[in-house]
């Protein structure tokens, strides 16, 4: 009885494995691209899309976008990409949760025509919950999708006003809900939450109670650049 319930379990964990796109295999194309030299490179455009974390507010009013994960993200590219032409387009708006963020999703997104979307909502998708969220979701990722674009989604960075430690905090139940969704469309997982989950102590990480500071935004950033290695 006891094999039983080992293979049914091994089963299920080769299950959970083969659901997760490969990390090294996924941006493959993107990255022949970026090796390329002029003239035969091309613009490589990098969309994010999402809330105040992406924007690069920090401690609010102050928007600190040199120091947020998209300029980060691109620092870092770039020293590992020299003769790449690489262009980040931050199509996010503080305050905004995926709810409002898919109706604009067409205009404000598509039309940069990304090779790669990054999307990040969580954090505001506490307001409109898991169901409207899961649904808006989708909805950008099979947008993208259908335009041949390489999606990432990310799960959210931390609140102080949570227990980061806790299954039962809304922010891990998203972070859970976003890693069912990568894993059934095939697309990019970058697992922020579990980064701010590791650190100690927490507020070190944080501006303030719901934004991170320049060192947590490095752990977005290192968390996403590991696709393009």
């Amino acid at each position: 009885m006891k094999k039983i319930q080992l293979i049914c379990c091994l089963l299920f964990l080769s299950g959970l494995v083969s659901a997760q796109v490969n990390r090294e295999e996924y941006l493959k194309d993107i990255k022949l691209e970026l090796v390329k030299e002029w003239p035969k490179n091309r613009t490589i455009n990098l969309v994010f899309h999402g809330h105040s974390v992406p924007s690069g507010y920090f401690r609010t009013p102050q928007v600190n976008t040199l120091d947020a994960y998209p300029q980060l993200v691109l620092k870092a590219l770039k020293a590992s990409y020299p003769h790449a032409v690489i262009n980040v387009i931050v199509t996010a708006i503080g305050g905004e949760n995926s709810v409002n963020g898919e109706k604009r999703f067409e205009k404000d997104v598509l039309i940069h025509q990304p090779d790669v979307l990054f999307i990040d909502y969580a954090l505001n998708d506490r307001g409109p919950g898991l169901e409207a969220a899961k649904a808006a979701w989708e909805k950008m990722i099979r947008a993208a999708l259908a335009k041949g674009i390489k999606v990432i989604l990310l799960s959210p960075s931390a609140d102080l006003s949570e227990d980061i430690q806790s299954d039962a905090a809304p922010l891990a139940k998203h972070t859970k809900q976003i890693r069912e969704m990568a894993d059934a469309f095939k697309v990019g997982f970058s697992d922020s939450y579990s980064q701010f989950k590791a650190v100690q102590p927490l507020k070190d990480y944080m501006s303030q109670g719901n934004h991170p500071n320049k060192e947590g935004h490095e752990l977005i950033a290192k968390e996403i650049v590991r696709w393009f290695k």
